[in-house]
């Protein structure tokens, strides 16, 4: 059941970045030309690609269509989070969701699988996943212990968000054209136990990008390429932005809850003041009747920005780390080829052609930058979807929201004419 994880980096020879083409690039690869639909291909990083593989949405096309994103891709792996469950022990208490996969990937041995799963082996794929891929962005995970405005991690509303938050995770590493196919991931769906696997060492990779670290730990870079400069620098600006976002949100829900408390206070005032009243028993009731209503409408509407706004902004300053550090990655690996050029003008070496240690080094540069440029493409386009998505969504509650109150005050309204 492997996946086909990068363990080698391959040569791609002598040229620029600009030059260097990549398979999960916007544009058509040359992996979907039928002129190579029987060459033996390779990825950047090593990784393997049979023709039956989604290298290409092209080669998917034949396969049972079981989901279809915003772009119109085919998907041939579906996940889903959901059914949370309470598990008491005498040791600890924690929580199980219900990973269903459905797949029609050759490298499953079942079309289906739902197994049980908790926060930690989410937490483990994730890891793996870095680990085994440190060229690509892999995307976070909700926060382990504590989220803003909920106190008991056992309580319904902490329970679903996190089930949310997790579901995403999942979908979006099976949307993924090299993660979805990483081996990790395939254990991680099918596998009854996963403590056999927690317990194997460090992969090679890690081992690979400790030693890049020994050798550039007091090396400072010459200068960040311009692009991955303004990728960071845009970054922080989108930092700032979520943050200023979320507080002023943070300020409207606690606003609207002292707001709701007070509705739920004052329409019963005017209930139990139509008992004393006669004639103005009628629109007295008629008034408590709209502020309950309005109060309603309101919690809705608080519900709606807690549990479907909030959240997302909080995913993408978490996805903001998570690109920071393949960035610092990357500019290690940057780092440690400087280095090695640096090195060898000190020693004066000789030399008829570039060494291969260094020509390696250049390579697995070039492979760290194609892949991170090809998934700030898919992160941008991901995020101009799921803001739009969110924005439109957050303008139509509102609309709702008004619609509603009005209608609630018009009818109290026609009910005293």
């Amino acid at each position: 059941m492997s996946a086909g994880n990068a363990n080698s980096l391959t040569s791609s020879g002598q040229q620029s970045i600009e030059e260097v083409s990549h398979p999960l690039s916007a544009e058509e690869s040359v992996l979907s030309s039928p002129d190579t639909a029987n060459a033996d291909l390779s990825l950047l990083n090593g990784t393997p690609v049979d023709t039956s593989s989604p290298a290409s949405s092209s080669s998917l096309v034949n396969r049972l269509q079981l989901d279809d994103d915003l772009n119109g891709e085919t998907h041939d792996l579906f996940v889903s989070v959901d059914d949370p469950k309470k598990h008491v022990s005498t040791m600890e208490t924690y929580i199980t969701y219900r990973v269903t996969t459905k797949t029609t990937r050759t490298e499953f041995d079942l079309p289906e699988y739902s197994l049980r799963r908790r926060y930690q082996d989410f937490d483990w794929l994730r890891n793996k996943l870095e680990e085994s891929q440190p060229t690509h962005l892999v995307p976070p995970l909700p926060e382990k212990f504590v989220m803003k405005g909920v106190v008991d991690r056992f309580s319904e509303e902490f329970v679903e968000t996190r089930r949310k938050a997790l579901d995403k995770f999942l979908k979006r590493v099976a949307d993924h054209p090299v993660l979805s196919f990483n081996e990790n991931f395939n254990v991680f769906l099918t596998a009854k136990d996963l403590n056999s696997y927690k317990k194997q060492g460090l992969a090679l990779l890690t081992k690979m990008s400790e030693s890049v670290k020994n050798v550039t730990g007091g090396y400072k870079l010459r200068s960040r390429p311009l692009e991955f400069a303004a990728m960071l620098d845009y970054l922080d600006v989108f930092t700032q932005k979520l943050g200023t976002i979320d507080r002023i949100a943070q300020r409207i829900i606690k606003e609207q809850s002292e707001y709701l408390m007070e509705l739920r206070d004052y329409g019963p005032l005017y209930s139990s003041w139509a008992a004393f009243e006669g004639e103005l028993q009628k629109p007295l009731k008629s008034v408590s009747e709209c502020v309950t209503s309005c109060a309603t409408a309101l919690e809705e509407l608080t519900d709606d920005m807690s549990e479907d706004f909030l959240p997302v902004l909080r995913e993408y300053v978490l996805y903001i780390e998570s690109m920071k550090n393949v960035l610092k990655k990357r500019d290690q690996v940057q780092a440690e080829y400087e280095a090695k050029l640096e090195a060898i003008v000190v020693r004066k070496e000789e030399k008829i052609g570039v060494p291969m240690d260094v020509e390696k080094c250049q390579d697995r540069m070039e492979c760290f930058n194609a892949d991170l440029k090809a998934d700030w493409e898919r992160w941008q386009n991901n995020k101009r979807q799921d803001f739009r998505q969110l924005l439109t969504g957050m303008a139509e509650k509102n609309i709702q929201y008004y619609e509603k109150v009005g209608q609630i005050v018009r009818s109290m309204y026609k009910s005293q004419v």
